[in-house]
């Protein structure tokens, strides 16, 4: 068995109707590693805080490595204002977190929805305000933590969503 190199590799480089919505990460690895893993999702849009770390932080452009500027990025000031816009535009806005309401990650249908964002809450606070979030999905724990770092619940949430969705948009753009 060999291992294959970044160039042996040709991935699928399909895009995902999934936008993700940063509230108030500021960890400069955090932002890196959700660009990094977003990329890897074939994610379309990231949104940031206008005070988040960027391209000008080291660390988080040696954590996104090439990434910070494949994926479509837009800074926010207001966390609500935001939200109102991103649902008028038709988006069903979900929160990756652990709430009394929240549906366990492999129970909930993605492929009933068009056009997804996901909130990630502040690594100490969580999502900031859940009043405008149409849904929260969490995902199963089965150690003795309740929570994990928001960068692996992230990616544990784009393998999900776009496992669910990869063949279901398959098939819906071959009946067009």
């Amino acid at each position: 068995m060999e291992q294959l190199t970044h160039k042996d590799i040709k991935n699928k480089q399909q895009k995902f109707p999934i936008h993700i919505l940063c509230d108030a990460i500021r960890t400069p690895e955090n932002i890196g590693m959700c660009f990094r893993v977003a990329e890897s999702f074939g994610v379309e849009k990231i949104y940031l805080r206008e005070s988040s770390p960027f391209d000008e932080n080291r660390k988080v452009v040696k954590t996104a490595r090439n990434t910070l500027h494949q994926i479509k990025c837009e800074f926010y000031g207001d966390f609500d204002e935001k939200l109102c816009i991103l649902k008028e535009l038709g988006y069903t806005i979900i929160g990756i977190e652990i709430t009394d309401k929240s549906i366990e990650i492999q129970d909930f249908n993605f492929k009933k929805l068009e056009k997804i964002v996901l909130i990630l809450g502040s690594e100490r606070n969580g999502i900031s305000n859940t009043n405008l979030i149409d849904f929260t999905i969490s995902i199963p724990m089965y150690g003795r933590n309740s929570s994990m770092n928001v960068i692996h619940s992230l990616a544990i949430a784009l393998y999900e969503i776009t496992n669910q969705l990869k063949d279901h948009l398959k098939l819906l753009k071959e009946k067009e």
